[in-house]
């Protein structure tokens, strides 16, 4: 009998207090994906930028240019993988220093990713005029197509210099606490006091 009672109060215990693994794997996702949407919000502005400056450039030679639909893609395919190497610990190394450093170090590593991403898309599309995929990145390097590879790996290089500064902000500030920053109405008594003594 006492064993029955003891099985009926589990049971009890149980329904009344679910376990929070699904509670917790269900924030989990939630978090994730606002995340990438930020992000991908974040980068989108950039590359749109990006691409009116493009447009704008080329209408001077009556070129044009259709590559919005490519920069949200890229805004996604990059928020991703940024997304991705925040989970990378920076090393002691990094710890130590100041926080400009680990912002310059992973900015850095991030161009150069994008900057090899380019050459290799590149190669991809002119392999086939240039006799294979090595050859196709050699005529990149040698032609004056490079220079575009290199007036896109800086403006992605920008944003995502921007993208580590928030983000070191936001690990400083604490959750939220940099979207409150920016998006909040100050309150009635946020304005600074005059010290004591100043006229």
């Amino acid at each position: 009998m006492r064993q029955d009672d003891e099985n009926q109060d589990s049971v009890t215990t149980r329904t009344m207090h679910p376990p929070t693994t699904k509670k917790r794997w269900h924030h989990k996702l939630v978090e994730e994906i606002r995340a990438v949407v930020i992000a991908t919000l974040y980068f989108a502005v950039c590359f749109g930028v990006l691409m009116v400056l493009k447009r704008l450039y080329l209408a001077d030679y009556e070129i044009k240019f259709h590559g919005f639909s490519l920069a949200l893609v890229g805004a996604l395919i990059v928020a991703k993988v940024v997304l991705l190497m925040e989970h990378v610990s920076p090393g002691q190394w990094v710890r130590r220093h100041a926080v400009a450093v680990g912002v310059i170090l992973r900015t850095s590593v991030q161009t150069l990713g994008v900057a090899i991403a380019l050459l290799l898309e590149r190669g991809f599309e002119a392999r086939n005029e240039h006799g294979g995929f090595v050859s196709g990145v050699t005529w990149v390097l040698q032609h004056r197509d490079v220079h575009r590879v290199w007036a896109d790996t800086i403006g992605v290089g920008c944003a995502l210099f921007g993208f580590n500064v928030l983000s070191a902000l936001q690990r400083h500030l604490g959750e939220g606490q940099l979207s409150r920053l920016f998006l909040s109405r100050p309150s009635g008594n946020s304005e600074r006091k005059p010290a004591a003594g100043s006229p």
